[in-house]
């Protein structure tokens, strides 16, 4: 087994597990258990000394596809801030209130003026309880987050805080001149192979940088890659060792009310620290970038967890079957093993049986509802047909859909903070020979949506459901035939 991680770095290239000391029985018994646990990882990278040993993208998702990061884009952000501060253009001691004379309030707490970058990265920053809804319902961010209460002396009290990391996105914006992803590509994203990373904005337009970024899962690799080689990535200086350290390095307490192991062992520069000296970004419905610099692994994964709850429990299986099994497994080339590793991570679902209703030209209108929906149309052509939701005379949404195959489409769907053109994939089946079931797959978020559509008396049954509740909302709704 070898430590160098100076060669060039790939995600693409594949390499044995074995020769990283870690065995494809070890993997495989990792997959089988996200398998039986119904944990919903749609892909994962694991990088061993710079090489990728195993990847899978959970079909739908593929490889180069942007996902949404949510709160791992935090993490992206503290490195733009440790740049900054390589250049000389920040210093960590340097007081929040005076990047922004126009935006204070009248009265100015001694809590505030003695707030600094290094609260924001360290979410100390002093506001005993979460402000996002309070700074998020304003148009003014960094005005709203100023004018918050500090109740408590900044360092002393760990309260995690999406607006204190978008009000360092403000503060390089201030100095810079420049938005963060504009300051990122040169430094960051373009060293990384990350080309066209997509970042959502305030309503004002300054970077939400504590959410909202989306790259492909092969970018999380590579920027994982890069901490652990101490901010190289291919022989390129990205940001500094000392910053590096001081970002994987306990800042803050995160023990109180804690009980997810991997989330209580302290908290860095918008890292949670984890056991055994590793250390993770993560981001809401399971995101994750996790890294072990004892046995040099990165782990990149996204995926649609219905709470945090089953990160951890996906944590402990990366404890159990890989970073444990590491120099500890007997290693013997088994072609066998190997097979059943590449088996089982090609595996396929079954797709759907033909249709038993003809859904051709078939349209029902709704009463008034607080979806705004007015009718639903389907028209259909062979296997294939269009579902097609009537918003008033204003809105149509049109789905494509196919039952032999799954459909790949463009929609207008909402991310983290806006809405966005973005890829989503349908799927059809029959449940029984009366109910319908629509899927959405928005491939670039966590994001699934599936319809229900229940046919009985020239009437339907129309039943909304979402994976996630990221300010979704779940209805049923009775359609008559016209």
């Amino acid at each position: 087994m070898t430590n160098d991680v100076e060669g060039l770095i790939s995600v693409t290239e594949m390499d044995r597990p074995e020769n990283h000391g870690l065995s494809s029985k070890s993997l495989l018994a990792f997959f089988t258990q996200i398998k039986q646990l119904n944990l919903k990882v749609n892909s994962f990278i694991l990088m061993q000394n710079g090489k990728a040993t195993s990847k899978f993208y959970r079909d739908p998702y593929r490889s180069g596809t942007p996902q949404l990061l949510f709160s791992l884009s935090k993490s992206f952000t503290s490195i733009a801030i440790g740049i900054a501060c390589d250049e000389r253009l920040l210093d960590l001691r340097d007081k929040v209130i005076s990047f922004f004379p126009d935006k204070l309030p009248h009265a100015i707490s001694d809590n505030l003026a003695e707030m600094t970058i290094h609260h924001l990265l360290s979410m100390n920053a002093g506001h005993h309880d979460n402000i996002y809804g309070s700074v998020a319902e304003q148009t003014d961010w960094v005005k709203a987050y100023l004018a918050m209460e500090v109740e408590h002396k900044p360092g002393t009290y760990y309260r995690y805080s999406t607006h204190s990391t978008y009000m360092l996105s403000a503060i390089l914006e201030r100095v810079t001149g420049q938005k963060l992803t504009e300051y990122l590509m040169p430094r960051l994203f373009m060293p990384l192979g990350i080309s066209s990373p997509s970042w959502e904005t305030c309503p004002l337009g300054v970077v939400a940088g504590g959410m909202g970024l989306s790259i492909p899962t092969e970018g999380i690799a590579k920027f994982g890659q890069m901490l652990l080689n101490k901010g190289i990535f291919n022989g390129q200086r990205i940001v500094s060792e000392k910053y590096i350290s001081l970002a994987t390095s306990m800042q803050s307490d995160t023990s109180r009310d804690e009980e997810r192991i991997d989330f209580s062992q302290g908290y860095g520069y918008q890292f949670f620290l984890c056991r055994d000296g590793c250390y993770m970004g993560n981001g809401g419905y399971g995101q994750l970038c996790f890294l072990s610099p004892k046995h040099q692994v990165v782990i990149a994964a996204t995926s649609s967890f219905s709470s945090m709850k089953e990160l951890q429990t996906m944590l402990d299986l990366v404890y159990e079957h890989i970073l444990m099994q590491i120099d500890t497994d007997i290693l013997f080339e088994d072609g066998e093993q190997k097979t059943d590793l590449d088996q089982h991570l090609l595996k396929i679902p079954a797709l759907s049986e033909p249709s038993p209703i003809r859904l051709d030209d078939l349209r029902f209108s709704f009463m008034d509802n607080k979806q705004g929906l007015t009718e639903l149309h389907f028209a259909a052509s062979g296997n294939e047909f269009q579902f097609k939701l009537f918003f008033g005379e204003q809105s149509v949404k049109t789905y494509p859909f196919n039952f032999s195959t799954l459909n790949h489409s463009i929609d207008h769907f909402v991310k983290d903070l806006e809405t966005h053109d973005q890829e989503v994939v349908t799927n059809a089946c029959w449940i029984d020979s009366n109910q319908l079931s629509l899927t959405l797959i928005y491939i670039e978020t966590p994001y699934v949506i599936t319809y229900f559509v229940r046919f009985y008396d020239h009437k339907i049954e129309l039943k909304c459901t979402h994976n996630v509740s990221f300010g979704f909302g779940a209805y049923e709704l009775i359609g008559i035939q016209v």
